[in-house]
């Protein structure tokens, strides 16, 4: 006897360790065939449910679902795709339980951030007031690290690993040529609302006279003026100065630094590049030679840098995701709860996707300093044990090894056609 099928789906930006989440929740799932026959993935996913574009993971074998933990992307695409509300978009909803009840599907986890867990709660609302039991789990993963109630989310540790790795490295460069060539280094990186991740550069030196010299988060108002005669006492003191900035750096009034007039498809506004723009304003006002990079998807990329304990963590949701479904616990997510400090010690708890839906965890005061420029201890503490332990792909030939799917589609059962 088996049981229901269920539909899985990855949303937003992906990350280093999303399809490490898939993984541990298409292995679990194959091991409880009693409650869940088989695992449709959607093919860029919640648009997959609607378009009826459903892949059969049955269809992969053992070892490629394996590669899966090692390998960063989206294995069955991704998507930027909100649902409204069931009153503005009932179309969509009466959409998606026509094609759940086509394909025996009892089971609905959406992998991804505060905006897909709103989707998730959503989806767990409609069973009851369109007439069809559906059971939904959300799984956490978003490098912003800004979802609340679990301690991290996958996505972000390796990032941070990243981050930190990619800053202590750049100094080296910039300390090199100082004397002659270039005093300024600026690092951007991702973080629209809340700067763990630039937070995270901060790992890469120790005290003030260490690399980043600088770091500005979305949490505290820019100021210029600081901001210059910090960049000079830096450069005056030490020869150089590296900063460390997330692209939702910001004015008091709550202007981006470099916010474009364009929005993206959940209605964010979209960044132009805060990296350009602040080293233009140090050689305008300074005159400092300067180079910048802008991270963008090489820090969510970048899984042969992954962080071990986020690997174990994006699995661990996955796995935790089914095994709440098969329990009957609906409209949850799984999250991580930390236990211990020193030594980094987690377990997996659960949170209720309507307390978590459209919420964002900021950067406690606590975590930045009181110049507003670094980290505090206390934000090193909850940083370097996410960071730590290496998870590297199998290589061959010098270059790591991926995993990609055939991703074979599940036949078509309905007539109609649904417009996206």
């Amino acid at each position: 006897m088996t049981g229901k099928n269920a539909f899985y789906a990855q949303s937003g930006g992906v990350t280093s360790v999303i399809n490490a989440s898939a993984c541990g929740l298409i292995e679990t799932a194959r091991k409880h065939k009693k409650h869940i026959n088989k695992v449709y993935a959607g093919r860029n996913g919640i648009i997959g449910a609607l378009a009826e574009d459903l892949i059969d993971t049955s269809k992969e074998s053992a070892s490629a679902i394996a590669a899966l933990r090692h390998t960063p992307g989206g294995a069955f695409g991704s998507c930027r795709y909100k649902l409204k509300g069931l009153d503005e978009s009932r179309a969509q909803y009466e959409r998606l339980i026509e094609v759940f009840k086509a394909h025996d599907i009892g089971y609905f986890f959406y992998n991804g951030g505060g905006d897909s867990m709103d989707t998730a709660h959503k989806v767990s609302q409609i069973g009851k007031k369109l007439g069809y039991p559906i059971t939904c789990v959300g799984v956490p993963k978003t490098v912003d690290n800004d979802l609340p109630f679990t301690d991290t989310c996958p996505g972000f540790g390796s990032v941070a690993k990243y981050v930190a790795i990619s800053t202590k490295e750049a100094a080296l460069d910039v300390q090199s040529m100082c004397a002659t060539s270039t005093k300024v280094f600026i690092l951007e990186v991702m973080g629209r609302h809340a700067g763990w991740i630039a937070a995270a550069g901060g790992l890469a030196g120790q005290g003030s006279a260490e690399p980043p010299h600088i770091i500005l988060f979305p949490e505290v108002p820019f100021n210029a003026k600081a901001f210059y005669a910090r960049v000079k006492e830096c450069v005056t003191k030490y020869g150089y100065c590296v900063i460390v900035v997330s692209e939702g750096a910001r004015y008091k009034d709550g202007r981006f630094l470099a916010e474009s007039t364009t929005k993206d498809a959940f209605g964010h506004a979209q960044l132009g590049g805060v990296a350009p723009v602040l080293a233009n304003m140090i050689k305008d006002k300074l005159g400092y030679k300067f180079h910048y990079a802008v991270a963008d998807y090489l820090q969510r990329a970048a899984r042969h840098i992954a962080s071990k304990t986020d690997v174990n963590q994006a699995y661990a949701m996955g796995k935790a995701a089914v095994e709440f479904a098969i329990k009957g616990n609906n409209a949850v997510m799984p999250i991580i709860k930390r236990t211990s400090d020193k030594p980094y010690r987690w377990k997996v708890d659960s949170a209720q996707l309507s307390k978590v839906a459209n919420k964002e965890k900021m950067m406690p005061k606590k975590f930045i300093s009181k110049d507003g420029f670094g980290i505090t201890k206390a934000c090193r503490t909850y940083l370097e044990p996410l960071i730590k332990g290496e998870d590297y792909p199998p290589y061959k030939n010098g270059l790591p090894i991926y995993v990609q799917l055939k991703n074979i589609a599940v036949k078509k059962k309905l007539k109609n056609d649904f417009k996206i």
